[in-house]
């Protein structure tokens, strides 16, 4: 009885459904879109009424591998199956069936295969691709499907177009793939014998022709040794020849063919015509036949008989035996060491060394170690000493020289490494500057400042005065830059003049300038900070070197040392000034300089910078913006509210810098680095207050003194070495040096 159509008692498909999408007619296949056809599904996905789906490609486990498509993971990778399929021979009385190898070649990228017969000569069949590669269809009733990785096993048969192939064996590579996959590999099977294949091997193994073909094969040795040469150096003793002499050959062995070839080294001025070879390339036999036999006089092969009939045309029958073939040896790769002779057609030319290759295969090929080059060559006379006139004046001494080492004169070499290494690179100046002054007994000459500038690129020197006020001297350019000779050297010498370097320039030391001699009496901060980064190429300025003579003071003095220190300090602070130590390292008999001092000094000492006052900057600037009439201060406004986007009032200290830059403000880079300090909080500055302060229009300064704005007009700071060195801690000191703690509380401790 049926139930009634209400609410409830009807059944209802969708029910525990999710899915109900309409299915599209496009559908990815391994990877590759493709129209769907007949396989369009229902609703959701569902199989229509009496709708079957194929399977298209082989079935791998999912969310396994990289998820490329199947034509980039398995790209150029096939399984190979050894098989073979029997067919039936009619109207033959020799056979009744014939064995057909074959190999079945399955293309993993698209599930495609290509059965290939491997071809026999003479074998009166068509033989070579037999299948097409494509996808071959299942045997019936299955054929709506295809052949898939799954279907492949070893000692099984498959039906390929009603043609059954016998699967016998395959290559480690798909033994491997199946086993992954999880194929239970069978036990390989052999190939059943072909009657009529063995019959014909026996006929050919009886066979004796009388014109028997002869190959040589020679491709592999050409294929595996092509441009492969061994190389080795060897003479030839022609003295007891008139005019003889020993001439220096190169003999090269090609492993391609086995063929020599030597050439002789002619060396330059050695009154020998040039000629391109001394033996052309072939083989070398080792006894060369006494008189040379002509092209064609010697064959491998002797004619027996030879007939010539108008019915059966010629023919001729060969000797099979050679018993008139001449066999003649040739120089092999084994016959060639050093040391040995090789009869070059009646020359004895003797082998006295080899190329790095030719070691290397004489020692992987027949295991010699032995590589002893033979010396047949006098040692070279000594080459007289060149005797270099002395310098006449003129010119420089390094262009003189160049002139006497060559008919063509060429300019001196300069060092372009270290000028590329040693020169200004952005702020960086590679300049060494020092404050000197004259060592004379002219009271005026006295009082007089120098400035002596060391240019690390090229080792010049220059020296530049710095005006004073009623001195009656005036000041500027003292020296030309250029390079300084060492005093106390003859001037007319064969030898080049030592020049002053680096390493002669440090605080308390005298130089002598073209006859005036100047102490050097500070440094700036640059200085001496560059010198102490490169304190392996400055000994004045390495700590090591300082602590070392300080270690060797006697044990005597190191207690007057630490007493002397603790008296220095009556409020046992631990730190004392930098006079009283200095005085104390300079009464020491140490060897300690005065730059060595102010170097110790500043590395144990509190590193204070001195303040510089801020209304002198702003006047110093203005003084020298008012000499050179600079006037583009509303421009420069101007440009500073553009690039201020937020209106701030505030920009970046880079940015600000770009634009003083750009309107060429002709301020020392000391002073605007400075200036920008000053008005810089978290590194943006202030430009309103920085406009104003360098106005010197609307907003004039006091006037300054001229040896105030020369401080910032020159890009050199001195009185920096002692002014930044502070108190010196001498507690770390007597630790470092003579691994002492310092005894604050008892200032009469010596011990």
């Amino acid at each position: 009885m049926a139930l009634p159509f209400l609410p409830g008692n009807s059944p209802n498909d969708r029910l525990g459904k999710e899915r109900f999408h309409r299915s599209h007619h496009f559908d990815y296949y391994n990877g590759i879109p493709g129209l769907a056809g007949s396989e369009k599904r229902g609703i959701g996905g569902e199989l229509l009424t009496d709708q079957k789906i194929k399977p298209k490609y082989s079935v791998y486990p999912t969310g396994e591998g990289s998820g490329l498509p199947a034509w980039v993971a398995f790209d150029k990778q096939v399984l190979c199956f050894d098989a073979y399929f029997q067919e039936t021979v009619h109207q033959s009385r020799e056979e009744t069936y014939r064995i057909r190898k074959c190999k079945i070649y399955f293309f993993l990228e698209d599930d495609t295969i290509q059965v290939v017969e491997p071809e026999c000569k003479n074998s009166g069949i068509p033989q070579g691709t037999l299948i097409r590669r494509h996808r071959i269809p299942l045997p019936p009733p299955n054929d709506d499907r295809f052949y898939s990785v799954l279907h492949f096993n070893i000692n099984q048969q498959m039906e390929l177009y009603s043609r059954t192939f016998s699967v016998t064996d395959c290559d480690a590579f798909t033994k491997n793939f199946l086993t992954k996959l999880g194929v239970v590999l069978n036990q390989p099977a052999t190939v059943p014998d072909d009657p009529f294949s063995n019959l014909r091997d026996q006929l050919e193994k009886s066979m004796n022709p009388l014109r028997p073909y002869e190959r040589h094969d020679t491709l592999k040795q050409f294929l595996d040794h092509d441009g492969n040469v061994l190389r080795f150096s060897c003479i030839w003793d022609d003295t007891e020849t008139i005019f003889g002499d020993v001439h220096e050959l190169v003999l090269q062995y090609f492993l391609a063919d086995d063929t020599v070839e030597i050439w002789e080294v002619i060396s330059p001025n050695s009154s020998r015509d040039t000629i391109p070879k001394f033996l052309r390339r072939g083989k070398l036999p080792k006894r060369p036949l006494a008189p040379m036999k002509q092209p064609g006089q010697i064959t491998d092969r002797t004619i027996l008989n030879m007939v010539n009939s108008d019915s059966h045309g010629s023919y001729y029958i060969l000797d099979s035996l050679k018993t008139g073939v001449v066999h003649e040896e040739f120089y092999r790769d084994c016959d060639l060491v050093i040391g040995g002779e090789v009869n070059v057609y009646g020359r004895r030319v003797v082998l006295t060394n080899c190329d790095d290759f030719t070691k290397h295969y004489y020692r992987s090929k027949y295991g010699q170690e032995d590589f002893t080059p033979i010396c047949y060559k006098a040692p070279l006379a000594p080459k007289p000493l060149r005797v270099v006139p002395p310098y006449n004046g003129f010119g420089s001494e390094e262009d003189s020289l160049s002139s006497c080492q060559g008919l063509l004169p060429k300019p001196p070499q300069k060092d372009f490494r270290k000028f590329m290494e040693k020169d200004r690179s952005g702020l960086d100046s590679k300049v060494l500057n020092f404050r000197a002054k004259m060592i004379t007994a002219d009271p005026v000459d006295k009082e007089r400042v120098f400035i002596l500038s060391f240019y690390l690129s090229d080792d010049s020197i220059s020296v530049f005065e710095q005006p004073q006020k009623n001195s009656g001297v005036l000041g500027g350019k003292f020296l030309h830059r250029g390079r300084v000779k060492k005093p106390g050297q003859e001037l007319y010498k064969s030898e080049l003049s030592e020049y002053l370097t680096a390493q002669d320039l440090f605080v308390g030391a005298v130089l002598c300038l073209n006859s005036t001699n100047f102490h050097l009496l500070d440094s700036d901060e640059y200085t001496l900070n560059y010198m102490e980064q490169n304190a392996e190429e400055f000994p004045k300025a390495n700590m090591g070197n300082i602590l070392s003579k300080l270690r060797l003071v006697p044990e005597d003095k190191q207690s007057e040392i630490r007493k002397f220190l603790t008296l220095s300090d009556p409020n046992s602070t631990g730190f004392i000034p930098y006079d009283s130590l200095r005085g104390l390292l300079m009464g020491l008999d140490c060897g300690l300089s005065e730059h060595e001092a102010l170097v110790l000094g500043r590395h144990f000492s509190e590193h204070r910078q001195p303040e510089v006052d801020v209304g002198l900057m702003l006047a110093a600037a203005q003084d020298i913006l008012r000499r050179k009439h600079f006037e583009k201060f509303p421009d420069m406004a101007r440009v500073f509210g553009h690039r201020d986007r937020h209106k701030t009032g505030r920009l970046s200290t880079q940015e600000t810098r770009t634009i003083c830059k750009a309107f060429h403000l002709p301020l020392p880079e000391n002073l605007l680095t400075d200036l920008l300090s000053k008005f810089a909080v978290r590194d943006e500055v202030d430009y309103h207050a920085f406009l104003a302060g360098i106005n010197w229009e609307e907003h004039p300064a006091p006037p300054v003194m001229p040896e105030d704005v020369l401080k910032f007009d020159v890009n050199v700071k001195f009185h920096a070495g002692e002014a930044s060195v502070g108190d010196v801690n001498y507690s770390a000191l007597l630790k470092d040096v003579f691994s002492w703690s310092s005894n604050n509380g008892d200032p009469a401790t010596a011990t």
